[in-house]
């Protein structure tokens, strides 16, 4: 079983880009860079099979009906996502160290 196609919103994109270029210019760290890029990769063929696998809380929190979040093993990012009839269509890619409610709502760009 293939599952869903994964579908990023270009805020997630932004996130993903965002959170890169941190690990290689504020880091110096390239590989750890990459990691998270293949965590990410991971997360997304997870959610693909088992889109159900991810916590609802934030849907309670934020009011926002189906929507559910699933951490990475490696680093301190969660996934938050929705499945919709034909894909998976993730929201946000954000460190759990943020102000969460406060990011997912946001329509601006990622800092």
């Amino acid at each position: 079983m293939s599952g869903k196609p994964v579908i990023p919103t270009r805020m997630a994109e932004q996130d993903v880009e965002s959170e890169v270029i941190h690990y290689i210019v504020d880091e110096g760290s390239e590989q750890a860079a990459l990691g998270l890029v293949a965590e990410i990769e991971k997360a997304y063929k997870r959610l693909a099979k088992h889109p159900t696998v991810g916590s609802p809380r934030y849907a309670y929190e934020l009011d926002i009906p189906g929507l559910r979040s699933w951490p990475l093993d490696r680093y301190p990012h969660l996934i938050f996502y929705i499945e919709r009839e034909t894909h998976v269509e993730i929201w946000r890619v954000l460190n759990g160290k943020r102000d969460i409610p406060a990011w997912l709502t946001s329509d601006d760009e990622p800092h």
